[in-house]
């Protein structure tokens, strides 16, 4: 009878240590398949803000950030479908090599964390400084190679009321404009398909 009472609980705990590494599990095959997810809408999706602005020319920061993605993503979701296997067999050797996975992908993370962290100025003077370039081409008719790009900032201004990175004095920069009191229709509630508009300054969105 003792033996057998002990045969039980061992069984329950390790049920209950299988209950435990599933919910672990699919916490990382949730996160593989999120990143991989958002590495695929960066790659395929051509029209968000990040990508136009980060994808075109010698700058290819939106390339490499989504096969970062897209390789980290498949290798968490890899192995975690390996965990579950692992976990529902009791394949000892599935679980070890699982496990060596897991704590290659934490450390990887965490270096990402770091680098981000370090670089985080960085890639913020980069968007910033990539902001005032299209403000400052934007309506060019010299550079009609860029007008996705405009389209793109004329939704964003457009659908956010907003007007330049900051306020609408920063279209004061634009020397494209007819006159320089112009400012982008998107600027406004206008439903004008062109780039610039004579409207009242205090007619247009403020943030």
């Amino acid at each position: 009878f003792k033996t057998e009472n002990r045969r039980m609980k061992i069984r329950h705990k390790i049920l209950n240590q299988k209950y435990y590494l599933n919910v672990f599990n699919g916490f990382f095959l949730a996160l593989g398949l999120m990143l991989l997810t958002f590495g695929l809408w960066l790659s395929c999706d051509r029209n968000n803000l990040f990508s136009v602005l980060f994808s075109s020319g010698e700058n290819q920061l939106v390339a490499y950030i989504s096969r970062m993605l897209l390789g980290v993503g498949s290798v968490i979701a890899f192995t975690s479908a390996m965990g579950f296997l692992g976990i529902v067999k009791e394949i000892k050797c599935l679980l070890v090599t699982y496990v060596s996975f897991q704590i290659l992908v934490f450390v990887t993370q965490m270096a990402i964390s770091v680098l981000i962290f370090i670089k985080k100025e960085e890639v913020h003077n980069q968007w910033n400084n990539r902001i005032d370039e299209v403000i400052s081409e934007y309506g060019n008719e010299s550079l009609a190679e860029q007008e996705p790009v405009w389209n793109v900032l004329n939704a964003v201004q457009h659908n956010m009321e907003c007007c330049g990175r900051y306020n609408v004095t920063q279209w004061e920069w634009n020397k494209n404009k007819e006159n320089s009191a112009q400012i982008p229709c998107s600027c406004t509630k206008s439903s004008l398909k062109k780039w610039f508009c004579d409207v009242p300054r205090n007619s247009t969105y403020s943030m």
